[in-house]
């Protein structure tokens, strides 16, 4: 439902859990007429940070990036909108126009029949900070839990422990595409080689970006593919590590607090 409490038309994407709406391709559409994450931020109204988040987003939840950014922050740099991007875009537009009469019909038959509030769950939103989508690929069947392992892109997977009953509740099989969302303070990041730890999942990347706050730091990991990782650390962890962009590391979460979603 919309803030004024009207259904709002969404773009389902068939191919896993994920979900992009009008504010994402507003933002997918600026970038490709303008070709600078900083200048389409401005043009939509957002913060540069809020827009750059939104591009991480749109890659991790699709199979392949719908941007290609180049380093030049707030002051600049270049982006492209991929050839998948621009079929999402072409998509949002064709279903939107066919949606739109579609939801006002349905919305006015709802609201006369009193069940004006039962899609609450279309416009469902996760405070988890990074939301990956992947496809299964192995499922280690335990005698009270089990382990889902991810691809979230090529060469590089995401390991949960979830109870058997999730797995029969989420109908998780190989092949099936789903959500690890994962809390940015659950990301424990580390740098070095060869270290030993009970860390199930251990995601190499390099420093994308860091925001510092007075007391946290914001650190975002590239991984592959478009892929990304944010994690919130102390300012003086950030500092001891010498995170800077650019700089090699590694994400560290425990199997455990990866959360497994599906649509």
């Amino acid at each position: 439902m919309g803030a004024d409490g009207h259904l709002d038309a969404a773009f389902f994407l068939r191919r896993g859990a994920s979900r992009v709406g009008a504010d994402r391709v507003a933002l997918l559409k600026a970038v490709a007429e303008l070709g600078s994450i900083s200048a389409a931020a401005r043009r939509v109204g957002l913060s540069y940070k809020g827009a750059w988040d939104g591009v991480q987003a749109l890659n991790n939840l699709f199979d392949a990036p719908l941007i290609e950014a180049q380093a030049g922050g707030k002051a600049g740099g270049t982006a492209v909108v991929t050839p998948r991007g621009l079929a999402v875009i072409e998509a949002f537009r064709k279903v939107e126009a066919e949606l739109g009469e579609t939801l006002s019909r349905l919305e006015a038959r709802l609201e006369r029949g009193g069940l004006g509030d039962v899609f609450w769950s279309l416009g469902m939103k996760t405070s988890a900070r990074n939301a990956l989508r992947g496809v299964v690929s192995r499922i280690e069947v335990g005698a009270v839990n089990s382990e889902v392992i991810l691809q979230i892109a090529p060469g590089v997977e995401i390991v949960s422990v979830v109870t058997r009953q999730s797995v029969d509740e989420l109908a998780l099989a190989v092949g099936k595409p789903a959500l690890a969302l994962v809390k940015s303070s659950f990301v424990v990041l580390a740098k070095g080689e060869g270290l030993v730890t009970s860390a199930r999942n251990q995601l190499p990347g390099r420093v994308l970006s860091r925001e510092d706050g007075a007391v946290s730091s914001e650190v975002t990991l590239s991984l592959a593919d478009g892929k990304t990782l944010t994690a919130t650390i102390t300012r003086e962890s950030a500092e001891a590590m010498s995170l800077r962009v650019g700089e090699p590391a590694l994400a560290l979460v425990k199997a455990s607090h990866v959360l497994l979603a599906v649509e």
